[in-house]
């Protein structure tokens, strides 16, 4: 079996300036998005969904505090470099426009 994870999920670990706990908390929204299949969960549902993320962000830290630091500290803009990169190279491979 096949999981597919996330795009929006973006690596947590390792930071300079280390991650904040909003981004933990948008991973973990997008998370619970992605399982539950609801962007949106209706009014009955809230409270779980809220509790779910609630609970997923609070795993997340404490992951993240425990983890050892290894390799080169990562940082925002060269995560948005790389990513930059896989996505001129997926382009690359596109089939161009006939017109």
């Amino acid at each position: 079996m096949t999981l597919a994870m996330c795009r929006n999920i973006r690596v947590l670990h390792h930071f300079e300036p280390p991650t904040t706990p909003e981004e933990i908390a948008a991973a973990a929204l997008q998370y619970v998005r992605k399982v539950s299949g609801l962007h949106h969960p209706k009014e009955a549902d809230q409270k779980t969904f809220d509790r779910a993320v609630k609970e997923i962000a609070a795993a997340t830290g404490k992951l993240l505090g425990k983890l050892p630091a290894s390799g080169e500290v990562r940082t925002r803009e060269g995560e948005r470099e790389k990513a930059k990169k896989r996505w001129e190279k997926r382009l690359e491979r596109l089939p161009v426009a006939r017109g």
